[in-house]
């Protein structure tokens, strides 16, 4: 499990590298828990001090079939620099996203080239970045999403924002 908190080069990292939280997510763009994740870890984030995030891939596929298109999407925003845009705006409109045209749809919203991001879709240009994160996450005992790891340690609880605010203020008091 301790391979699971080092961070590489290619991680997708938001927040300081200082702060006093480092939550590394296993996530999938389609699952409502995750979705409810992003939308607590906002609301927290001034509240427990700054947290830094790292987003891995884990389309749950067999649940969510535009999860590993969603997850391609935000890799081809991320080959424009703005992985974290689309990142939020997946979650933000998950459920409003129904086809890989809705994909290309929200990367034309985001201001990205919308004409790359369907080529790259329709080649599956990143599905070998979303399949490594894939690998990594059955290496490091992630199978459901969300799968956290605070500060190292991974979480088992519930994704709603009292859960999580009780895990990091636990993980504060630990520091």
């Amino acid at each position: 499990m301790q391979q699971a908190a080092q961070i590489g080069k290619d991680d997708h990292v938001r927040g300081s590298e200082d702060a006093a939280l480092t939550l590394i997510e296993y996530g999938d763009f389609q699952c409502p828990y995750c979705a409810r994740a992003h939308q607590a870890l906002q609301e927290l984030e001034d509240e427990v001090g700054g947290i830094r995030l790292v987003f891995r891939h884990l389309p749950l596929s067999d649940l969510h079939p535009l999860a590993e298109l969603a997850a391609e999407t935000a890799e081809s925003a991320a080959s424009q620099g703005r992985f974290w845009d689309m990142h939020d705006a997946l979650f933000e409109n998950q459920f409003e996203l129904m086809d890989d045209g809705d994909l290309a749809d929200l990367a034309e919203d985001l201001e990205l080239d919308a004409e790359r991001v369907r080529s790259e879709l329709a080649a599956r240009r990143h599905r070998p970045r979303v399949q490594a994160d894939l690998a990594r996450a059955s290496e490091h005992g992630a199978s459901r999403t969300p799968t956290f790891f605070i500060n190292g340690v991974p979480y088992e609880g519930d994704s709603d924002r009292d859960s999580l605010r009780e895990a990091l203020t636990a993980a504060l008091q630990k520091r």
